[in-house]
Order: structure tokens, then sequence, then C-alpha cells
């Protein structure tokens, strides 16, 4: 039954990806648009941590996690874990002198994992990588004259990976994720001067693709026989975009909205038709504590050299990058997963913060996100399967220097279905 349900999800995912919108916020007009959560539910609603692994859950963002499938479940005989997120984030849009609401919903995604034997675990899926969905509105002069910009975009990046991960000796994993990114990112710039019968427009198309990879190493000595300590080392390396570019300028009516004249922009000239530009090395550190399948808690830190990145195309002219960072901490309580008694009990009670410099200065203004995490984790029956329900509340940017403040609240339902993908025979 649950291969049917992965089967029929599957299908959906292959039209809906890339339908969706991902996001509403202005501030996606930068870069190549919102970067995505990576993480499963469960991870997300503890600040976004990732440097805990377990037996029985997909751990998007840490490859070496996949060396803990299975272990002492069903003696490591075949697990394999289906796992999907979907979200609802809520947003709420200031400036200086108004303030607008909007939201959106999006499949996050959707993964299996496998127990290889051993010590030895795979994976791979599909998930949104980064997302462009902004219309805004300039408004100044132009030699005295009141002139309308009008800003939009859509489109984003997905990804499709394969991971695998292995303990190479006691209380060390290692692991690596190959990505391959994919999809287009689409803006237009209308131009209209007042009192003008005719305006101008500016429409811009790049389909990107490329691959980056993840390395992660683990290390999990027991302290007592009750208690470990979790460290993590992350490193995902730069990845290398290529563009194949396109851009029609031309003239419109103002009145009627249609095209008068049309140019495509010979991109070959300028040098621009196919571009490179590079995701610069992001590196996290994480260390945590923690009784195991009872509580844990743990922070980590993470790195950006952001200040290399550059996208001659779709470059814009009121922002630069500086180094990015993140710091983050969160953790988990069960109070008795093995409670007959108690439903409540058995439920997992997750909670998490997290404090991101993006590195985007707009304006002269450093944009920033500061979020809070919390969720719980629901037993399904008495299987290891679970369904995981997070709330995140967050606000990124300001009002300040002609920007945006954006508060969202984000609401994420994630399922993970454990089951047998194969039974190994047994003659007496």
């Amino acid at each position: 039954m649950i291969r049917k349900i992965v089967v029929a999800i599957v299908c959906i995912t292959a039209t809906s990806m890339y339908a969706q919108e991902g996001t509403v916020s202005p501030y996606s007009f930068f870069g190549i648009g919102d970067l995505r959560n990576a993480g499963t539910v469960d991870n997300q609603m503890m600040g976004g941590i990732a440097l805990y692994a377990d037996s029985i859950h997909i751990n998007l963002r840490n490859p070496a996690a996949y060396a803990q499938l299975g272990l002492d479940v069903w003696d490591n005989e075949g697990l394999v874990v289906y796992t999907a997120g979907i979200s609802n984030k809520q947003f709420r849009l200031k400036d200086f002198i108004s303030e607008e609401s909007s939201s959106v919903t999006n499949l996050d995604y959707l993964s299996m994992g496998f127990a290889l034997g051993n010590k030895l675990g795979m994976g791979f899926g599909i998930m949104p990588y980064t997302s462009v969905g902004y219309n805004f509105i300039e408004q100044r002069t132009n030699d005295g004259q009141p002139l309308t910009n009008v800003f939009s975009g859509s489109g984003g990046l997905n990804r499709v990976y394969y991971s695998i991960g292995y303990e190479i000796i006691k209380n060390i994993s290692i692991g690596a994720t190959l990505n391959y990114n994919f999809g287009t990112l689409e803006s237009e710039r209308l131009q209209q001067i007042e009192d003008v019968q005719f305006g101008s427009f500016d429409r811009r198309s790049s389909n990107i693709n490329g691959f980056d990879f993840n390395y992660a190493v683990n290390y999990t000595p027991q302290i007592t026989d009750k208690y470990t300590l979790h460290t993590s080392v992350r490193v995902n390396t730069q990845g290398n975009l290529v563009a194949k570019n396109e851009r029609r300028i031309g003239s419109f009516s103002v009145l009627g909205g249609g095209s008068i004249e049309e140019i495509n922009v010979n991109l070959d000239a300028e040098n621009l038709r196919n571009t490179e530009f590079k995701i610069p090395t992001a590196t996290t550190i994480g260390i945590g504590f923690g009784a195991n399948r009872t509580w844990f808690l743990g922070g980590e830190y993470t790195f950006q050299g952001l200040s290399a990145f550059d996208n001659p195309f779709l470059g814009v002219d009121n922002i630069i990058y500086k180094d990015a960072s993140s710091v983050a901490f969160g953790g988990f309580i069960t109070p008795d997963s093995g409670s007959f008694s108690s439903y409540l009990n058995r439920m997992t009670y997750r909670a998490g913060v997290r404090l991101d410099k993006t590195g985007m200065v707009v304006n002269d203004v450093d944009i920033n996100n500061f979020g809070i995490t919390f969720g719980v984790g629901l037993p399904l029956g008495r299987s290891l399967s679970n369904l995981n329900v997070g709330f995140e509340l967050g606000r990124r940017g300001t009002t300040r220097a002609d920007l945006v403040e954006e508060s969202y609240l984000k609401i994420n339902i994630g399922l993970s279905l454990n089951d047998r993908w194969f039974l190994k025979r047994k003659i007496n």
C-alpha cells in the first residue's frame, strides 16, 4: 500500500513541480531567487539544524546521516523510508506607507532512503532549490516627468539528488550528495511615462542547470550508556551553474496592453548568450548533546563566501553581496517513546531559533532573517512511521531605505513512512 501511495505522489510531483509559485517575496528579485529550506519538517522545526541522525528519518541536509538508517530497526534488514513535505507560507509585506498580505502553498520535497546493510545507506529525491515570485512598482521622476517601473518575475530552480552514507569506523560516519540543479528564471520590467501613449518593456529569461556536491562527517561518541555527543561538519561545494539567456525589448500600448514592437537582443554580440556563475561554498559545523531517543539539544554555525557571487545577465544595480552566515539552535524531547498508556508521551516535541545574515546589502542596508520554529511528531499507530507538523514565525528585511519588511508564518506538514524493501530469507 505504501508503495502505491509513493508512486501516486511521484506522478503528481512530475507534473506540478514546475507549476508552483514558491514565493511572493520582493527579495526573490535578487540573485537566483529565494533559497528554499532543504531540510525535512523534523529538521526545520529544530531551527533548521541537521547534525542529528537517527535510524528511521531521512536527513536531507546531512548525507552522513544515511549511515544510521535501519540501525536497531528490524535487525538492520531492508528498511526503506518514504518522506514528503508540503508547506503554506503566509506573508505580510510592509513598507513605509502601505501593507499587503499574500500566501503560497508548495510541495517542499519528495525523497526515499534505503538501509543497504549494516552501517550503509543511500537516498534520492527531488525538491525546489530556489523560487522567484515578485511583483512591485517603482515610481520616480525623469526630467521632471513622473516615471513608473513595474517589475515582475517568476520561476526558480529545482534539484534532484543522490546521497550515500557509511560508518567507516565506530561513531564516525561520512557521506556525500550529488545535486543536479535545473530550471528557468524569468523577469520583466515595464516602463511608462505619465501622459505618454506608449511604454517600453524589457523581458529576460535564463535557462539554468549545473551540479554541486555536499560532503559530511559525523562523529557521535557515547559519553555514557545513556548520553551521546553529536558533532558534524558539512561542506556544500561551489555550485557551477551555466545559463542560456534570452532578452526581448520593445514597446506596448498603455491603453490596450498589446505589444507594438518587439526585438530579440543579440546577446552573442555582448557575450551574454551563455553565461556562467558560481554559488560559493558553504561550510557548516555543529555540536549537540542528548539522551538516545529521549531528548537532544544542539547548535550549528554556517559560513558562506557570498561576496564572490555575481550574475552578469540578471544582476541589478542597487545590491552588493558580502559573506553570509547563519546560527541556529534547536532540539527535541520525547517523554516516553515506548509508552502504551499515553499517546502524548509518545509524541516528539521540537523547537528552535535561527538568525540568518543573508549577505545581501540592498540600498546600503543589510537584509537579515530571524525565525522561531516549533512543532510535533505524531506516531502513526504502533509503527515507525510518523506525521510531523510544524510552524515557523519569522521576519526578514526592513522598512528603512525604501525597502520592504516581510513577516511570515509558515505551516509545515511532513510524512515519514517506514517499510521493508526486501526480506532476507532464513532457513532453519
